[in-house]
């Protein structure tokens, strides 16, 4: 339930839960139900249900063993903060992040209305980052919702950017990534989408990440933009004065 990610802006993930359901444009092509569905074919006992929504108590201990210190991505494999998760089980996880605090923690939703619900009833320390996934326009409230919480460093996951953000409201927001959709049936990202949010974020001091071109073969459009690569992130610096 754990392992070293692939993923640009993490170390590893760690899943103590599994499975989800689609509540936006972002999740049409989710790479995590294509994965989770290849596992249960292969067998994977974890996997017995595919992608429904699965609370994995075994994994729940695995940052406890995990002695190096990493930066691990929760719930890659589902939502934290899905209605099905019971907020006793949410603390549970938070529990282990808090006690396994030599690492740091990237939790990223798109239920950010019941992240903000829940804020108050979870024990934030600084290196349990919160950030919430806005992929058009049309979902930017996630964002004040995200600001209202109680999380030392919040962070955008503009992925799959599916249409330009102008105006982005990064007051109190640390870290952006931005990334095209990859894959099969991947929907286009246009350069000037990405260029402004850069931009934007350069403007208010808003660390910025790209994280990939995307397509159907996201190694062959790389990760350049306008002829460099961009790997900004909080520092442990920012984190101590917390």
């Amino acid at each position: 339930m754990a392992e070293k990610s692939s993923i640009e802006w993490t170390d590893a993930t760690w899943n103590p839960v599994t499975g989800c359901t689609k509540v936006s444009p972002g999740c049409a092509n989710c790479y995590a139900d294509r994965m989770a569905k290849r596992l249960q074919l292969m067998g994977n006992a974890s996997y017995t249900h595919g992608f429904e929504l699965t609370l994995q108590e075994k994994a729940l201990e695995l940052p406890l063993k995990w002695k190096k210190p990493q930066t691990i991505f929760v719930n890659s494999m589902s939502d934290l903060f899905h209605e099905k998760v019971e907020l006793a089980y949410i603390q549970r996880v938070f529990e282990v992040m808090n006690h396994a605090n030599w690492h740091t923690y990237q939790v990223l939703t798109k239920r950010s209305e019941r992240l903000l619900a829940l804020s108050s009833d979870l024990n934030w320390m600084p290196h349990i980052w919160m950030g919430v996934s806005v992929e058009t326009s049309r979902y930017t409230y996630r964002i004040d919702h995200l600001r209202q919480t109680g999380a030392h460093i919040k962070f955008l996951s503009l992925e799959p950017l599916l249409g330009p953000l102008p105006n982005l409201d990064l007051t109190d927001i640390n870290w952006a990534i931005v990334g095209g959709e990859s894959g099969p049936g991947a929907r286009p990202m246009e350069e000037a989408w990405v260029i402004d949010i850069q931009k934007q974020c350069e403007a208010v001091a808003v660390d910025f990440f790209f994280k990939q071109w995307g397509g159907v073969n996201k190694k062959k459009t790389g990760r350049e933009l306008m002829g460099q690569t961009w790997n900004e992130r909080p520092s442990t610096t920012q984190l101590a004065i917390l």
